[in-house]
């Protein structure tokens, strides 16, 4: 028996030949603490980037309301002309920037390595923040919420790659869903989508990486930007009597309303259908018609030019708005989303729902108007996308609406049933089939050759 208090078990334990093991395993050098490392910067930098382009982007948008003050009627020349100049720039040197970027991080989680050099490679996004702000500049009805996914999958890879760690479909999903979170200032809307949107099933494990860098994104973005809600502190809230009424119609209504929306932009990405055929073989011709409707539209009404924020914040607010602003926004969005040109859907489809919202007070004038406009922007929100959990947890925290949840979750589950019923393909999952991740160095030519991915229906 020896006196040593020390067993000779834990001695070993913390021999220098064990110590350099730990080290190896979890140090500074290890794969472990690298991919950490990659992780927490990519989210910060995330929430910089999404302030910066957000900035950037509204500053476009501020540079083009002073053109239009001036000059009423030249968006009828230089939108379409915009347009054409935007859709040859994408097929040319930049074809996977096309579009909202939330199906390119979709496909990318499927084969990492390969959307590495492609769909979330620093070059293409670069090209799809430069091209969405030249949208912008044009008065094209985008938002700038689904390039910040693009962007902020792409800083994950790059933060991964300059500490060389292999980029995986987990880190992808956080990037992506980070960019939610800082694009809105809304974290909770972020890990949600993560789950319904950019997993590829309910049942996938979400790690504390990956909650953790939506959270840390969203907390840079808040720290730079300020702490705000996104549409205002709204507060609203309905009693159950005038909920019984009203929810069923918003759902029933905004669901079909979002299907068709969905439906037509899939139906316009696959090539079977003559109208489809004539526009894939006429790409820029076709995004000047395209640019010619938003023109249009924008010149008449004067509402309906870029994301439609401050119209729909007004309505929301109750400010009285034009009937025709729905159902004009809903053109002047499915035209520019159908061009080809890169921007997203995000904010575009929050002021369709907000006009649908406006149509639904008129039926119920006696109803809170906050209430009744925040549930059309939930069902239609839902109709689009097809994500009833993310639409109200982004309604709630943009609004700060939460006396209005159950209201809202009625709603948006009426809408997803209603929009299945026009559209059974999800909108970004059809559009995700028409990026090929492990093929990102096709040049413009071979794509307008490739006939389009046959979507499902």
């Amino acid at each position: 028996m020896t006196d040593d208090p020390i067993p000779a078990r834990t001695r070993r334990r913390w021999t220098p030949r064990r110590v350099r093991a730990l080290l190896r395993s979890s140090g500074p050098t290890s794969i472990l603490f690298r991919r950490r490392i990659a992780v927490i910067t990519g989210a910060v930098v995330i929430g910089v980037v999404a302030v910066l382009f957000a900035k950037a982007s509204d500053e476009m948008g501020l540079v083009f309301e002073r053109f239009v003050r001036r000059w009423p009627w030249a968006p009828l020349v230089t939108t379409p002309l915009g347009f054409m100049a935007l859709v040859w720039i994408t097929r040319r040197w930049a074809p996977l920037a096309r579009g909202s970027g939330i199906p390119q991080v979709m496909a990318a989680r499927n084969d990492p390595a390969g959307a590495a050099r492609g769909l979330i490679a620093v070059r293409t996004v670069l090209a799809k923040a430069l091209l969405t702000m030249g949208a912008v500049l044009c008065g094209a009805s985008v938002g700038r919420e689904g390039p910040t996914v693009q962007l902020a999958a792409a800083v994950m890879n790059l933060s991964h790659r300059l500490t060389r760690v292999t980029l995986r479909s987990t880190v992808v999903i956080a990037g992506g869903a980070a960019g939610v979170a800082a694009a809105f200032n809304t974290p909770l809307a972020g890990v949600l989508f993560a789950i319904e949107e950019l997993a590829a099933r309910y049942e996938q494990r979400m790690t504390l990486m990956v909650l953790s860098s939506i959270v840390i994104a969203g907390m840079v973005a808040q720290s730079l930007a300020g702490d705000y809600v996104y549409f205002g502190v709204i507060g609203a809230h309905m009693p159950i009597a005038s909920a019984l009424v009203v929810v069923p119609i918003a759902g029933v209504g905004g669901g079909l309303a979002g299907g068709l929306f969905a439906r037509a932009m899939l139906a316009l990405a696959d090539g079977r259908h003559r109208v489809t055929r004539w526009s894939k073989a006429r790409p820029v011709v076709f995004a000047g018609l395209c640019g010619l409707v938003v023109a249009a539209l924008g010149v008449a009404t004067g509402l309906t030019w870029g994301t439609g924020y401050g119209a729909a914040r007004a309505m929301i607010t109750g400010a009285d708005a034009p009937l025709w602003f729905g159902p004009a926004k809903f053109l002047a969005t499915l035209a520019t989303a159908v061009a080809g040109l890169p921007g997203g859907i995000f904010a575009p489809s929050l002021a369709v729902g907000a006009g649908f919202g406006n149509l639904l007070h008129a039926l119920f004038p006696g109803d809170s108007v906050q209430a009744v406009v925040i549930l059309g922007m939930v069902a239609y929100f839902t109709g689009v996308v097809r994500a009833p959990l993310t639409a109200v947890i982004i309604l709630s925290e943009t609004t700060a609406s939460r006396g209005l949840m159950l209201p809202m979750f009625a709603a948006a589950f009426l809408a997803d049933g209603a929009s299945r019923a026009v559209c059974r393909e999800k909108l970004y999952h059809g559009l995700s089939r028409t990026f090929v991740a492990s093929k990102p160095e096709r040049s413009a030519s071979s794509v307008e050759r490739q006939p389009a991915e046959t979507l499902g229906r």
